[in-house]
């Protein structure tokens, strides 16, 4: 395995198999993108909530292994509603049995492809629990392509109140947060692909570049250009297929 990020679509729907393998800088953050994470982490199953900010690795060296959970997929999965564990990463025998958690551990610790064994955990786990909330799942579906909050509720049939409840389960957070999540993972990726800010602003639905400034520095902690920078990315002439995505959600 070569050191670095890689991921893959995961034979599990909407879920994405990644692995991390060498030094992990702390300079380049994870941001949210409204996914819960099943990680392998130097030995330990562990579970990556929602985040609200900027997640920054330790700087270790090791391998994890990941299955990433697109938003509002992964609470039935695993049992919690997704609000108990925003901006934590939790010791997986803290949500499931502990002999679970043991037996599974000493599968993986002698797997030889930890992605591949914990992709089949997530497997089984689906196959024996009920599917995702429909009406989360178009939610999120939703807010992606940029429908407003407002038109969204609507369009799922639910009050604000309503919807704010279901979104905590189900994302962690409100609609609201979600979308700016989401509308920040947009940009980034028009971004990466060499669009010019103000237009990538545009495009994802900020009302200007000061705009989507103000949201990286909220949700991100820093610049644009400060993040293109750390992450290696090369201002507009960097594109997506050179660079790491922002989800490996490595733990402190």
């Amino acid at each position: 395995m070569r050191d670095g990020y890689e991921e893959w679509a995961s034979r599990l729907h909407g879920a994405t198999v990644w692995t991390w393998s060498g030094p992990r800088d702390p300079a380049r953050p994870v941001l949210p993108d409204g996914c819960m994470d099943l990680l392998w982490n130097d030995g330990v199953l562990m579970v990556a909530g929602p985040d609200t900010h900027a997640f920054s690795p330790d700087g270790t060296v090791g391998l994890c292994a990941g299955v990433r959970f697109a938003p509002g997929t992964a609470p039935a999965l695993l049992g919690v509603p997704a609000h108990e564990l925003r901006d934590r990463r939790v010791a997986l025998d803290a949500i499931w049995p502990g002999g679970l958690v043991r037996g599974l551990t000493e599968r993986l610790g002698s797997a030889p492809d930890p992605a591949a064994a914990l992709e089949d955990i997530a497997l089984r786990r689906a196959a024996g629990t009920d599917a995702p909330d429909p009406l989360t799942v178009s939610v999120a579906a939703q807010l992606r392509q940029g429908r407003s909050v407002a038109a969204t509720a609507r369009a799922v049939g639910l009050g604000a109140r309503q919807l704010h409840r279901r979104s905590l389960a189900a994302f962690g957070y409100g609609p609201k947060t979600l979308a700016r999540v989401l509308r920040l993972q947009r940009a980034l990726a028009l971004v990466r692909a060499g669009t010019p800010y103000a237009e990538a602003a545009h495009t994802a639905g900020c009302t200007d570049q000061a705009h989507l400034a103000r949201e990286m520095r909220d949700l991100a902690g820093t610049t644009l250009g400060g993040y293109l920078a750390a992450t290696g990315y090369d201002g507009l002439a960097a594109n997506s297929e050179t660079a790491q995505p922002s989800g490996s959600r490595t733990t402190a």
